[in-house]
């Protein structure tokens, strides 16, 4: 498969500085949703680089450091759990996003976004599992997923009996044990989320 291949029809077009715009951490718990944009080099090939759900972490993290080196650009957007209660995971998502996006300092021509249609002054394509079709979106989810994994990892050592840094505040099974175990962290749960919602109800109604 050529993960280029978005970017090829770009650049015939004269456009070359292409960015992508991915996020992590919708599904978790815990923790903020992170979105990265990146703009690489034209024609940057980065030899087995995908969705960064398909690497493992230590390919991930070389990968990452490869990618802060080489890339034109990079900007990321975090947008909190309280506010992810505020506004729902969806609005959430995209607001990481167009912060992302603004943090990048180079120039941006196109944006390539996995998935999610972003309103924009600059033209884009949404393309649906983008991370594992174009090379530019796999780099920004390999720099997202890290970004927030260190995060976590910095909670884990807060809060080490929830064990952050084995689950990265994903719904686990071991997870929802410590959770019933310790009790909620007031800020850095999403209270919106089910699990989360059902400790509260169930504290609140003793």
């Amino acid at each position: 498969m050529d993960l280029l291949k978005y970017e090829k029809e770009l650049y015939k077009k004269g456009i070359n500085y292409i960015a992508g715009v991915d996020e992590v951490g919708r599904g978790p718990l815990v923790g903020p949703v992170v979105a990265a944009c990146v703009v690489l080099p034209k024609n940057y090939k980065l030899e087995g680089l995908t969705d960064s759900k398909k690497l493992s972490e230590k390919k991930r993290n070389t990968f990452y450091n490869i990618l802060i080196e080489d890339a034109l650009g990079i900007g990321i957007g975090v947008v909190s759990s309280k506010e992810i209660d505020e506004i729902n995971i969806y609005e959430a998502s995209k607001k990481a996003m167009m912060i992302a996006i603004s943090n990048v300092k180079c120039k941006i021509e196109h944006v390539l976004i996995d998935a999610m249609p972003l309103d924009l002054e600059v033209e884009s394509t949404s393309i649906i599992h983008g991370d594992a079709l174009s090379e530019t979106i796999a780099a920004a989810s390999v720099i997202a997923k890290v970004t927030r994994d260190a995060m976590m990892y910095e909670l884990d050592k807060k809060y080490p009996q929830y064990e952050f840094g084995k689950h990265k505040g994903y719904p686990t099974k071991k997870h929802l044990e410590n959770l019933q175990k310790y009790g909620l962290i007031d800020d850095i749960y999403r209270k919106t989320y089910k699990p989360v919602k059902k400790i509260l109800e169930t504290s609140n109604s003793k």
